[in-house]
């Protein structure tokens, strides 16, 4: 939970309306092309020495990377890609430490989508595996893994922000019944703050706190039959569950542009926080205007992105 907060509050100052110059490096510019000057001169805190690329890369949680860059041949099944950029990291901490790497899968030209976007058509699908089970999850690449069947949503493009995947919410519902929130409290501004990011590198979903509020006191209101308990770091609203079989709780749901909603299972917004029972509404308040759909709201849901024709689709796999 602290590196969550962190990483929160490195993406709202980064997205912020004060900041878009030092933002604006994220925007790499052209395709990559083959020479390892030239994709050394993509990278931020980067620089040639004896013919090698050094890199340095932190993130808003405290992880960071140092090595070395490199072009690598990848093969997927019968498909071969050259002159991707991989870096090799020689000094890491956070969540590079105890893992095989990270894999970038938002916008820009220096991401792994940006460098395969020829090969895969800027499409890709993913499903995070629900917590507690044994189901498997998936990641499929290229314009033929887009669902039939889907809830499609359209993408909302950041020109501050090119890295990352917005949508348009427009509301937030408990119980069937949509909560009473002004739809300009999602709404991305012609300066580029505010909206509503995807990003599943967050835990926890972000909402700003005139919304969670108003959330969060819907789901105490249809709630009240289940005993509270004490606060739990990020968490203002949880519960004592110890010795309960079964719970009875509303549902919630996201009310997205064009039509469709996305209602969660209990799972992905009520979390196990301890072995006693603990049991705490994942969601939090934003300091600013910005909304985060973190990726415990994610779980067992099959995302995908079809960055070309500017569309996200919910479902309708699970895993």
């Amino acid at each position: 939970m602290h590196r969550d907060v962190k990483r929160v509050a490195s993406l709202i100052h980064r997205l912020s309306s004060g900041s878009a110059a030092k933002y604006e490096v994220e925007d790499f510019g052209s395709d990559v092309v083959s020479g390892m000057n030239q994709v050394c001169d993509r990278v931020e805190n980067a620089g040639c020495n004896s013919g090698r690329c050094r890199y340095e890369v932190s993130y808003g949680d405290g992880s960071y990377t140092k090595g070395t860059l490199a072009l690598e041949t990848l093969t997927f099944g019968r498909t071969v890609v050259r002159n991707v950029a991989i870096g090799c990291g020689h000094s890491n901490r956070g969540m590079f430490v105890g893992a095989a790497g990270l894999l970038g899968l938002g916008g820009g030209s220096m991401s792994f989508m940006g460098q395969l976007s020829g090969q895969t058509g800027n499409a890709f699908s993913y499903c995070l595996v629900s917590r507690g089970t044994n189901a498997n999850g998936f990641l499929e690449f290229g314009s033929e893994a887009m669902p039939v069947g889907a809830a499609w949503i359209p993408l909302v493009r950041n020109p501050r922000a090119p890295s990352f995947y917005y949508i348009r919410l427009l509301g937030l519902g408990v119980g069937g019944t949509r909560v009473p929130i002004s739809e300009d409290v999602f709404q991305l501004n012609e300066l580029g703050s505010g909206g509503v990011v995807m990003d599943t590198g967050t835990a926890v979903t972000r909402l700003p706190t005139v919304a969670y509020e108003a959330f969060r006191n819907a789901f105490i209101e249809q709630t009240q039959n289940l005993p509270r308990a004490s606060e739990v770091s990020i968490f203002d609203t949880c519960y004592n569950l110890f010795g309960f079989l079964s719970v009875r709780v509303p549902t919630v749901s996201f009310y997205f542009s064009g039509g469709p909603i996305l209602t969660l299972p209990a799972n992905n917004f009520l979390i196990p926080v301890d072995d006693a029972g603990t049991f705490c509404f994942a969601f939090a308040p934003s300091p600013s205007g910005l909304s985060i759909l973190g990726n415990i709201q994610q779980e067992g849901i099959q995302i995908s992105v079809d960055e070309a024709n500017e569309f996200v689709g919910f479902g309708p796999n699970i895993c």
